[in-house]
């Protein structure tokens, strides 16, 4: 049941949409989706075919590469068909953007924020698109392969008066 199920889904998913087979995944098995077409595929991955629950929603950076710099990738599973489907939405550039789907998984509220904060992807239409993992006041997107790295040089006893000049000591003040 569940390998006709997946089956009748990718034949239509493909006819539907011209979704491509991914070529950069192949268990689960994978589909390439076009950004502006994401909401309307969810709709009907949930609504026609039974992919009740997304149980992934993550990205990758392919910097120095620009088309596609990003990857987003959604996790799909069918409980009453004990199946999964993933589809990869592939993005150009420093500014991503895609729609939400918190809209047909009330779950991606919290896995788009997480991307937000994490690389900078842009959720148009997201309720409450704001950082969750790092402080408010956090510059730039800490999983993105261009952001810089913080680096402090180990302290060792033959470097140990240099470094200790350079590091910055809390010290504690009566009042």
């Amino acid at each position: 049941m569940s390998e006709e199920h997946l089956k009748l889904t990718l034949k239509a998913l493909k006819d539907r949409f011209g979704l491509q087979e991914s070529r950069l995944m192949k268990y689960p098995l994978a589909l390439e989706a076009e950004p502006e077409k994401i909401v309307e595929i969810c709709q009907v991955l949930r609504d026609e075919y039974e992919f009740d629950f997304l149980f992934e929603l993550t990205a990758v950076d392919y910097w120095p590469e620009e088309e596609p710099r990003f990857n987003v990738v959604y996790g799909f599973y069918s409980h009453a068909n004990n199946v999964r489907l993933v589809l990869r939405v592939p993005l150009n550039g420093d500014q991503p953007s895609l729609h939400t789907v918190e809209g047909v998984y009330r779950g991606a509220n919290w896995h788009e924020r997480e991307l937000w904060d994490m690389f900078g992807i842009n959720f148009e239409g997201h309720s409450d698109l704001r950082r969750i993992l790092m402080s408010h006041d956090w510059e730039g997107h800490p999983l993105r392969k261009d952001y810089p790295l913080g680096y402090e040089e180990p302290q060792f006893s033959f470097n140990y008066d240099e470094i200790d000049k350079r590091k910055h000591h809390a010290r504690y003040e009566e009042a």
